[in-house]
């Protein structure tokens, strides 16, 4: 059943125009796609090799137009061979064979999956596919994501809020501040996600090129695999049992890991914003909060945004346990697990979206913030007891303690104790000037230098 209402996933019912893009990398049709692509690059290769004749132009665009033609229908035909073999290569090869069958490239026929073995052709194809998805999908959204953030902290770089440490009023920050944090750790994790190299293997049954090499050993096959892999814009592995370590593409989903490990963080932290006012939501005519409650506007795309990184990285942790381990030269137990990568990448694509709509929705509610930070005149004690300290106070940090800790001052307490201590006039100048809308720090040049990173 296509029809979205009756899909068993939510990928592809609900949610499935957000992760549409992905089909065409990660759907059954694309990964049957990829592996014909594959296998009649294979033919042109080994041509140069001398193994086989020399192809003519217009056999090689035979060839081409196979890949770039590739249809539903040429996927059902490859179906119906997997039904009788059961085996998804084998049924390739078989396809292969059909389309060049009666044409100048029959005589090549022998030459499909020669000395392969199916790994080649399923490390490549999948291989291909996560290249492809990285950069023409999953970089673009999370840079979309990225200057969605930085935006909003440019457009809020100067206003000023209490932050909190174990949950508890301390000294003052800025609300672009706080976002500037995210988006530095996203840039360095995009950094790495853009700059990742995939690996892909072409060396045989257990790693070794056993069959290319009894039949062929006057050719070069460590240069062949290296040259063909990389070819695809990958990197060859030679050092291989029949499958490629995976340990290459767990560090690439480990960095996807830690992207949305990271908004997982600064989903909850917005939340907990909008929870306490300090950011307030648009009112969406016609939308409702509940069910019951006609007043409210809930934080939704925040919190679809985190239960979906939940989901995602639970099959990125799964693949870092799972992928690195196989019994012996291989066992079969990583195949189901690897048609899987297209609904991790799903589920993260999903909340990406639902982030940047979130982010549309919120502003900082500046009235509140300015009463809050203006009700707990003690958060300056931190700035107070440094200046007490540079002027050789001994008691400096003591003395504050006893007067805030576990208390809340008013402006006016905050300054006759600033009027009563003895100090010089000149430090009493600088105890009475913090304030604490004003006492921030760096906080707009720390913004300002991750915003123009």
């Amino acid at each position: 059943m296509t029809d979205a209402l009756h899909a068993l996933s939510p990928l592809d019912g609900r949610y499935a125009e957000t992760t549409a893009p992905l089909s065409g990398y990660f759907s059954e049709f694309a990964f049957l796609r990829d592996r014909v692509r594959v296998e009649l690059d294979f033919l042109p290769a080994l041509s140069k090799t001398g193994l086989t004749r020399p192809l003519t132009d217009f056999e090689t665009a035979q060839l081409t137009s196979i890949q770039t033609n590739f249809s539903s229908a040429d996927a059902e035909s490859i179906l119906a061979y997997e039904r009788k073999t059961r085996h998804d290569v084998k049924a390739i090869e078989y396809f292969i064979q059909e389309k060049l069958q009666g044409t100048s490239l029959q005589d090549l026929i022998p030459w499909i999956h020669f000395g392969l073995t199916s790994e080649d052709t399923n490390s490549l194809g999948q291989a291909i596919a996560l290249n492809e998805s990285r950069t023409k999908i999953i970089l673009p959204v999370l840079d979309t994501l990225i200057t969605a953030l930085s935006d909003f902290a440019a457009h809020n770089r100067a206003v000023p809020m209490l932050a909190r440490t174990h949950g508890q009023f301390a000294v003052p920050t800025t609300l672009g501040k706080e976002f500037a944090i995210y988006i530095a750790r996203l840039k360095k994790t995009r950094a790495e996600i853009a700059a990742f190299r995939f690996e892909a293997k072409l060396t045989g049954a257990v790693g070794n090129f056993n069959a290319l090499q009894a039949t062929a050993p006057q050719v070069d096959w460590l240069s062949f695999s290296e040259e063909f892999v990389s070819h695809f814009d990958l990197e060859p592995n030679l050092f291989t049992t029949q499958i490629l370590p995976y340990d290459n593409w767990v560090r690439y989903f480990d960095l996807l890991r830690l992207t949305n490990s990271i908004l997982i963080d600064f989903a909850q932290d917005i939340w907990r914003y909008i929870s306490d006012g300090s950011l307030k939501q648009a009112v969406v005519a016609g939308e409702v909060g509940s069910s019951t409650m006609p007043q409210k506007v809930n934080p939704i795309d925040f919190e679809n945004a985190e239960g979906n990184l939940g989901i995602a990285n639970a099959l990125f942790a799964h693949y870092a346990q799972k992928l690195t381990i196989s019994r012996l030269q291989r066992d079969l137990s990583d195949s189901t697990v690897r048609r899987t990568f297209g609904t991790a990448l799903g589920h993260s694509l999903i909340a990406w979206n639902n982030f940047q709509r979130g982010l549309k929705r919120i502003a900082p509610d500046e009235q509140k913030l300015k009463a809050e930070l203006n009700a707990h005149w003690e958060v300056v004690s931190e700035g107070a007891q440094t200046i007490l300290r540079a002027v050789g106070k001994p008691d400096a940090y003591e003395s504050l303690k006893e007067q805030t800790r576990g208390r809340v001052l008013t402006e006016a307490e905050y300054k006759a104790w600033a009027d009563a201590i003895d100090v010089d006039e000149t430090t009493r100048g600088q105890l009475k000037a913090l304030s604490p809308e004003t006492y921030i720090g760096l906080a707009i040049q720390l913004t300002d230098r991750v915003l123009n990173s």
